[in-house]
C-alpha cells in the first residue's frame, strides 16, 4: 500500500540559505521516502545574507521534482518588481531589506540582477489550493470570497485577516507576520508559518496530510543548529 502523501509548507526565508538547507534535511528525514509536496510561502529574498543561494536551492528543486515544489510569490518578491517598474519604488525596496539581495548577487541596483532570476521572480504564482487548504503568502480579506482576488492583499495584508477568525472554507496556510515568540501560530482557521528566521528565531516547515486542515506537526531549525 502506497503512504498518502505529505505537504511540507515552509515560512518566511529571507536570505537565511543555511537555515533553508538544514530544513530541507529535516523535511527528508521526516518523510522517510514516503510521497512529498513543497510549498514555499514567499519572501525568499531580502535582509538575511544570501538571497542569491535561496533562489538558487528552490530553482534547483523545481527543476528536480517540478511536480513537487510550489514557490509562492511574497510582499518582497513584489517590492522588487515594483522597483524595476516605477520609478523611485526602489527606495522602498531598499530600506525593507533590498540591499542585502543586491549585495548577494553582487550588483548595485536591481535592474543588475540576472534577468533569469528576474523572470522566475515574476512568474510565481500568488495562492495555492489543495481539497484542504488555502496556500498564500500574507492572507485573504474577511469579505472576499476565498481565495481573495486581490493579489495585493494576497501579498499584504494583516489586518483584518489576522483578528478574525473568518471561515474561508479551507484552513488558509500563511507567512508574512513574523512571530515574536519564533512559535508558528494556529488557529482553528489559520497557520501562520513566519517564525523570524531572518531575526535569529526559527524557519519552520508545517506538515499536513491530504484530509486535516491544520498541520500534524511542525518542524523548526534554528541559527547555530538548534531544533
Amino acid at each position: 500500500m502506497t503512504a498518502e502523501p505529505l505537504t511540507y509548507a515552509v515560512g518566511d526565508i529571507h536570505g537565511c540559505a543555511d537555515l533553508l538547507d538544514a530544513l530541507l534535511e529535516r523535511i527528508e528525514a521526516h518523510a522517510a521516502g514516503r510521497p512529498r509536496k513543497l510549498v514555499f510561502l514567499g519572501d525568499y529574498i531580502d535582509r538575511g545574507p544570501d538571497s542569491a543561494r535561496v533562489i538558487e536551492i528552490l530553482r534547483r528543486l523545481q527543476w528536480r521534482e517540478p511536480e513537487a515544489t510550489l514557490c509562492l510569490m511574497g510582499n518582497h518578491e513584489a517590492m522588487l518588481l515594483k522597483c524595476l517598474r516605477e520609478p523611485g519604488a526602489e527606495d522602498h525596496w531598499l530600506m525593507n531589506g533590498g540591499l542585502a539581495t543586491l549585495q548577494s548577487f553582487g550588483v548595485e541596483e536591481a535592474a543588475a540582477l540576472p534577468q533569469d532570476v528576474l523572470d522566475w521572480i515574476e512568474a510565481l504564482p500568488t495562492v495555492h489550493g489543495d481539497a484542504a487548504r488555502w496556500y498564500v503568502h500574507a492572507g485573504f480579506h474577511p469579505s472576499a470570497p476565498a481565495p481573495d482576488p486581490e493579489e495585493h492583499n494576497r501579498l499584504w495584508i494583516r489586518e483584518p485577516f489576522l483578528g478574525e477568525d473568518h471561515d474561508f472554507g479551507r484552513h488558509v496556510v500563511h507567512g508574512h507576520t513574523p512571530r515574536q515568540d519564533g512559535r508558528p501560530e494556529t488557529r482553528a482557521n489559520r497557520t501562520n508559518l513566519d517564525t523570524g528566521a531572518v531575526y535569529g528565531a526559527a524557519l519552520t516547515a508545517g506538515v499536513f496530510d491530504a484530509v486535516q486542515g491544520p498541520a500534524l506537526t511542525f518542524l523548526q531549525v534554528r541559527p547555530g543548529g538548534e531544533a
